[in-house]
């Protein structure tokens, strides 16, 4: 079951849009920072979705609720980074995930934007959602403090996959923080799943974007 009572929240038109074509950039502004972000067409990962502007937006005006100073943080389906950029700007260790054919415009954006900055060096990683898991990030060696997941539910066939390594990695003590436009009936029905496994608080509603910004942690045995 859902806990707490939303706050409702406008996302901030701190970008201006441009027609795109093959490659286009976008620029952005958080934590003082100006923030040039590479998009592609080809891949639904390499364009900045509304859930990434509503977690980032959210992450800057929280940061004594959710201090991400030397904190851990994983990033799962980072796209085109700017979630990860932020976290980055914020103090985290910042690992950055998303599938083998997003990572060379992830990669470059975090490295652009996060180069001269006096942070953490962010990692990129391949992780394919509910394989290797065990192999690629053991759990004696690998705890986060920090999940980020932004518009990574929509129609597509690794939905269990995905919820599988959200458990994987939300460990107790572990903070999942997942941004999402609800627009189809399989984005409740994975929210609904959510709550069963974690408990889970709605913090924030972007109302004229359809975004809702969920927290979830481990339940205790």
């Amino acid at each position: 079951s859902l806990t707490g009572s939303p706050v409702t929240l406008k996302i901030l038109q701190n970008w201006v849009p441009r027609v795109s074509h093959y490659f286009d950039k976008e620029h952005y502004t958080y934590v003082g920072h100006q923030i040039v972000i590479q998009e592609s067409i080809e891949h639904f990962g390499a364009v900045v979705w509304p859930g990434a502007l509503a977690l980032s937006q959210y992450l800057e005006s929280n940061q004594e609720q959710f201090n991400l100073k030397d904190k851990k943080v994983l990033e799962i389906g980072a796209g085109t980074g700017l979630l990860s950029i932020v976290a980055c700007i914020l103090g985290a260790h910042v690992t950055a995930t998303d599938l083998p054919e997003v990572l060379e415009n992830l990669s470059y954006n975090i490295a652009r934007n996060t180069q001269n900055m006096n942070t953490h060096k962010p990692e990129v990683r391949k992780l394919v959602w509910g394989e290797g898991l065990d192999e690629d990030f053991p759990v004696s060696t690998y705890h986060y403090d920090f999940i980020l997941a932004t518009d990574v539910v929509y129609h597509h066939a690794a939905l269990d996959p995905l919820l599988a390594t959200m458990v994987y990695f939300c460990k107790p003590g572990t903070v999942l923080l997942w941004a999402n436009k609800f627009r189809f009936t399989t984005d409740y029905e994975f929210l609904e799943k959510l709550c069963h496994i974690f408990n889970t608080t709605i913090l924030a509603e972007f109302p004229e974007s359809n975004v809702k910004l969920l927290k979830a942690t481990a339940r205790e045995n």
